[in-house]
């Protein structure tokens, strides 16, 4: 017989910090939307900066779920937060609505990992808000039935994310690959618009494994790239890791392409963005690119490059701003 639900006498809240993550080999395509199963693996590298802030408040006065973003509420958003709180108040065997504020210092939705940081920070707050006890590979699963990538940002530095096989998503999980420490590569992000993209990850995943004839291939592809890629974080080389991870952005970029109707994530700032690092790699600077399902580039680079990628990328006619960001930590209470 199953324990009826803990009903709460007073409120009970928590705030979380997470990091945004960009993944250097990628993932694109699931095979179970539910439970935001990925197809492939993925290797991620989580910043310090480009960060969410959560505050989750259970409250049993409250008749309904609410969500504020950035301090206005967000009825649209809604509806996906709770879902989302109902899978956790399930698990963690209560009942009460929750006010959800949650804030980002980046745009939402432009391609700059927002939900991942955004469903980390949420997660490791209702843990400690309900003082519910999970570990870091229980919150990485159910951060990723949030967003897929919300499981790579419960762990800082670089991070691998399990395809896993179990049918229940139990071993779809992440977990660290290299510390903060190990390698601290930095980042530049070329922010080229500010504006939500017209098609979102889940949406463009789905019809990328609906219809694209090269789908099956980058599937298969995917394991050769993860090992390429964990050898070269072992071993920091940095030309090693540039052609791996230029090549997966490349890869998973053109198959979205290739989708029916095409996915077009780039615009024109976006390509001379590439052609702007691509030359300066040419020309000996330690850097390479990434680009997730959205026009914004990242530039990973070694430090002592920093100053001259962020000079190059500031002078690309289009580039609104350029944030710089080393490694970070993983999702963190900040206060309880």
């Amino acid at each position: 017989m199953s324990k009826a639900p803990i009903e709460l006498d007073a409120p009970r809240c928590a705030s979380a910090r997470a990091g945004a993550n960009f993944a250097l080999i990628k993932y694109w395509g699931k095979r179970d939307l539910a439970l935001n199963l990925p197809d492939v693996g993925s290797i991620s590298l989580t910043l310090e900066r480009l960060c969410t802030e959560t505050t989750v408040s259970f409250d049993p006065a409250l008749d309904a779920d609410e969500l504020l973003l950035d301090g206005r509420p967000d009825p649209a958003r809604t509806p996906r937060i709770s879902a989302f709180l109902d899978l956790l108040r399930a698990r963690a065997g209560m009942r009460a609505f929750a006010r959800v504020e949650t804030a980002n210092d980046f745009p939402t939705a432009a391609g700059l990992a927002s939900s991942a940081s955004g469903f980390a920070a949420l997660t490791v707050a209702v843990n400690a808000a309900l003082a519910a006890g999970w570990d870091a590979r229980t919150l990485s699963e159910l951060a990723r039935i949030g967003s897929g990538s919300a499981a790579r940002s419960i762990f800082g530095g670089f991070v691998e994310m399990h395809r896993g096989e179990r049918d229940d998503g139990r071993d779809s999980v992440a977990e660290p690959l290299a510390g903060v420490g190990h390698w601290p590569l930095q980042v530049a992000v070329a922010i080229s618009t500010r504006a939500e993209k017209a098609v979102g990850s889940t949406e463009g995943m789905q019809r990328t494994a609906d219809t694209s004839p090269f789908y099956r291939a980058w599937v298969e592809h995917q394991p050769a790239d993860l090992a390429e890629a964990r050898a070269a974080i072992a071993d920091k080389d940095f030309e090693r890791l540039a052609e791996v991870a230029e090549g997966s952005a490349l890869a998973m970029h053109g198959l979205a392409m290739s989708a029916r109707p095409g996915l077009l994530y780039f615009n024109a700032t976006t390509m001379e963005c590439l052609h702007r690092i691509r030359a300066l790699r040419a020309d000996g600077v330690p850097v390479f690119f990434t680009v997730d399902a959205g026009p914004q580039v990242k530039a990973i680079c070694e430090p002592v490059a920093l100053p001259t990628v962020r000079d190059a990328l500031a002078d690309v006619p289009g580039v609104l701003d350029v944030v710089e960001s080393g490694l970070g930590p993983g999702a963190e209470v900040i206060d309880s």
